[in-house]
């Protein structure tokens, strides 16, 4: 079977060659930087579209961060072979890490869903490449150095998903990226000794130590602590108790039965707004704190769940609840997913999909990353991903097309290159956009409440 699909996957080839992934041109009708980003923030919180602005405009890395949408165009008029697997959407190299498995193990994995759907693997391992060159770029290291970097990304996943195309089927769903087996097996003394210390923080990390952080103790009665335009209530708890009931007893019907009953030994205390990341800056995302008998606390995060940034260009959805195909993605690309992911719907018909807010997350620092340990991130980025394009069957199908040669690879580099060209020309006019006015841009609007029906 394997052979097969192997030879079948050749035979893309005489379709679309291996070389003609490292064209990119601009597409003759591409909108400007300034009307894509005033698309892609279509039924934001308005107030919080400064905050969006102002954080974009860090650096040229940061603003990729926040541009799915504008990649995903302009990767719907590249080349792709065909081959259509459950893909992440968003696969840059911050949306990977680490987090807790339910049986408490530390996983490595890709850590954010929200454009999950399925598509070309290519754009998946296209905007992972270009996410590596645009890292090396900001900490100033060499062109040679990001064409390393999209060398070892291409490459760790091409050996790995033929490693993964010829398992047992069922030991590759079982296959987690446990860090600890890591740190044993890593020949990086560099990389052991960061590894550990990340290990002995997040290990003392729980949800009594983010009670603490983030809530307040009023007369014995807890809040969310407010830190304006970060967090904030937008609507009063208590009135609002009914429908947040509702809300969340919807969320309840979507989890395993044993999991509902874990969840109803917990009752709402508070409901905040929190503003999360870059490019989700914006939308509708909520921190809810909730307490046992035993004055337990247990935190979710509620995020909105809107149409995938890939879909325009794909086939469409089989799911018209967005975040149903969230967590549907979710499950199907990680190794293990969090017991309290599930789905619902907001009082005006809005998406949303649910799962514990700071379960022991590791996120990376590239930061402090020289061009080694980046390399070998990198090399780990590529491995997880191939993993979660290979537990839809088509590993060998992708196998057979990318074959053993260094064509793939090589042609990667030449469009990462480019691309990443393009997005520092993209930053560029979306600066001049922020200087002219035709963009507000403001980290610390004064916000004390926000719009939440729809805009027309």
């Amino acid at each position: 079977m394997f052979q097969d699909k192997y030879n079948l996957g050749k035979q893309y080839r005489n379709k679309v060659g291996r070389g003609s992934h490292a064209d990119w041109r601009v597409p003759a009708d591409r909108p400007s930087v300034v009307n894509m980003i005033g698309l892609s923030n279509y039924d934001r919180v308005p107030e919080l579209v400064p905050v969006r602005h102002a954080r974009m405009s860090a650096s040229p890395f940061v603003f990729y961060r926040a541009t799915a949408s504008l990649m995903a165009r302009d990767l719907s008029h590249t080349q792709s072979s065909g081959i259509v697997t459950q893909v992440c959407g968003d696969c840059h190299l911050m949306n990977f890490g680490g987090f807790a498995t339910p049986e408490r193990h530390l996983i490595l994995d890709i850590n954010d869903f929200d454009e999950t759907i399925p598509g070309n693997w290519e754009w998946d391992l296209k905007r992972l490449a270009v996410s590596f060159v645009l890292a090396a770029r900001e900490k100033k290291l060499n062109n040679g150095s990001g064409d390393d970097l999209v060398h070892a990304v291409v490459t760790s996943y091409q050996n790995a998903i033929n490693e993964f195309s010829e398992m047992n089927f069922l030991d590759l769903w079982y296959l987690k990226f446990d860090i600890e087996e890591l740190v044993q097996k890593s020949k990086s003394v560099e990389l052991k000794a960061r590894l550990a210390k990340t290990l002995s923080k997040v290990n003392k990390q729980s949800h009594d130590t983010v009670f603490y952080k983030m809530t307040s103790d009023n007369m014995g009665k807890f809040s969310i602590t407010e830190q304006t335009p970060l967090i904030f209530h937008p609507f009063n708890v208590e009135e609002s108790m009914d429908m947040i009931n509702i809300f969340l007893g919807q969320y309840k019907d979507t989890l395993q039965p044993d999991r509902r009953i874990l969840f109803e030994q917990y009752r709402v205390i508070d409901v905040a707004l929190k503003v999360v990341g870059v490019g989700s800056v914006g939308t509708r995302c909520f921190v809810v704190l909730l307490l046992n008998d035993n004055k337990e606390p247990l935190f979710l995060q509620v995020k909105e769940a809107r149409q995938s940034v890939l879909e325009p260009y794909i086939a469409p959805s089989q799911f018209k609840h967005q975040g149903e195909r969230v967590v549907y993605g979710q499950r199907l690309m990680q190794s293990a997913s969090d017991i309290f992911l599930g789905w619902t719907t907001g009082p005006l018909g809005r998406y949303y999909y649910i799962r514990q807010l700071r379960d022991k997350k590791i996120s990376p620092v590239i930061e402090t990353m020289d061009k080694n340990l980046l390399g070998i991130y990198a090399g780990y980025c590529g491995r997880i991903l191939a993993k979660a394009h290979s537990k839809t069957a088509q590993g060998p199908l992708i196998c057979g097309y990318i074959g053993k040669s260094d064509a793939l690879a090589d042609a990667f580099i030449l469009f990462s290159r480019k691309y990443a060209d393009q997005t520092e020309k993209d930053y560029s006019d979306f600066m001049k956009g922020i200087r002219t006015g035709e963009i507000h841009a403001d980290e610390n609007s004064n916000i004390k409440t926000v719009s939440l029906i729809p805009h027309n």
